[in-house]
């Protein structure tokens, strides 16, 4: 067993492939009353990530629907002989909802970005792959492999109009001595 990443392992050797533990199960299904309340709100017509998969069938490469519902893969795939990952699901997710279709894409992402996101309506911003300074002389390193998303949570806007009324009435106030 490597101690690579789970995104650096082959798919075969990748955890979401070889199964989550003793019992081995790694293909995972829509609940129906999740896919059902789904779609009451966006009448789904292709599912580019369907069970069981039909011969010769490719979600990244084949039209999709008005509306689609993609469950894809947690894991990575080889797909063409290139190993790929969530990142080719969203792309295709991207070009798809560009040429105006509904995409509803699930994935798994850690709790606290779903806090900052859906809680506080947080702005996210791609920094790219960070090249951070090395504390011990300012020297960049190499980075991470991965992009970095910058969390902005600025003031909620009823602190904003307040301190916007308050610069107005300071401004309207006559200064001392005049």
């Amino acid at each position: 067993m490597s101690d690579a990443h789970q995104s650096q392992l082959a798919p075969a050797e990748n955890k979401f492939h070889r199964g989550n533990g003793d019992d081995g199960k790694h293909y995972w299904l829509t609940p129906p009353d999740l896919y059902a309340r789904l779609d009451r709100e966006f009448q789904f017509d292709f599912d580019p990530c369907p069970h069981p998969l039909p011969p010769d069938f490719d979600g990244l490469t084949c039209e999709w629907g008005h509306s689609n519902y993609v469950n894809p893969p947690f894991g990575s795939i080889i797909h063409q002989g290139r190993k790929k990952g969530p990142t080719a699901w969203v792309r295709k997710a991207i070009a798809e909802h560009r040429k105006g279709k509904v995409v509803v894409l699930v994935y798994p992402v850690d709790k606290w970005v779903l806090m900052l996101l859906a809680e506080i309506g947080a702005d996210v911003r791609n920094l790219g792959d960070v090249r951070w300074l090395a504390t011990e002389d300012g020297s960049a390193g190499k980075g991470t492999g991965r992009h970095i998303a910058c969390f902005v949570l600025s003031r909620p806007q009823s602190l904003k109009s307040r301190d916007r009324c308050s610069a107005t009435s300071r401004a309207n106030t006559p200064k001392e001595g005049t």
